[in-house]
């Protein structure tokens, strides 16, 4: 794996150690920038972070692309899932700090993205290049165009949940409810999901057809 490792505050992080039975796929809904997202992080004094990012397409720095940006060791924890107790209590399921028991994997990409002519924008008014957009053939949350997680993010991706694997024994059995809020991932079973699987109003990840597949591979 390429990962470079960087100097996070310690005070933005728990450095407590809880067994680990979750992976969960999030992206920024930002710049491509994996150790930028960290400087942000860094600022915030909120202890929200992932303990890795993972870098997209920078113009002049293409070689960046897939880098994983490592803050801190995956064995300790910070607030990346920002759950309602309220979830809980609709599918009845005791409420527990998920946080601690997961790892937060960030990809570095805008999201959904609103065509204006033959322009793709993202939320922020940004175009983003036709050339990294996806396409999905059934729109995702009602979005169609998401910006691209490139194939080297999606490597990256894999190498992680491999390693992880091995370390913490994490099953990586694909199971298609990981699109939505799933009752399996409220009470903390052990497994790969994304941030749609505890949190309605987000859309991360999306299924890109590529990460799918991915994900399906290592079942």
């Amino acid at each position: 794996m390429n990962i470079k490792q960087i100097d996070f505050p310690k005070g933005q992080y728990l450095q407590e150690e809880h067994p680990k039975k979750q992976i969960y796929l999030h992206h920024t809904a930002g710049n491509p920038d994996g150790e930028g997202t960290f400087r942000y992080w860094g600022n915030n004094n909120e202890r929200v972070a992932t303990c890795v990012t993972i870098t997209g397409k920078i113009k002049d720095k293409l070689d960046l692309d897939g880098l994983i940006i490592q803050g801190f060791p995956s064995k300790f924890w910070a607030y990346h899932l920002g759950i309602p107790g309220e979830v809980f209590t609709k599918y009845k399921i005791p409420y527990q700090r998920l946080d601690k028991i997961s790892i937060g994997i960030e990809i570095c990409n805008w999201g959904p993205l609103t065509k204006q002519g033959d322009k793709f924008i993202n939320y922020v008014g940004r175009e983003v290049p036709a050339d990294e957009v996806c396409t999905l053939a059934v729109p995702y949350k009602g979005h169609t165009y998401y910006h691209n997680y490139t194939d080297k993010q999606i490597e990256s991706v894999k190498d992680l949940l491999l390693y992880w694997k091995e370390k913490y024994g994490i099953p990586l059995t694909y199971n298609e409810d990981i699109w939505a809020v799933t009752p399996r991932a409220l009470k903390g079973e052990a497994g790969v999901f994304t941030h749609n699987s505890v949190r309605k109003d987000k859309s991360d990840i999306y299924p890109h057809p590529k990460m799918v597949a991915m994900l399906k591979s290592l079942s």
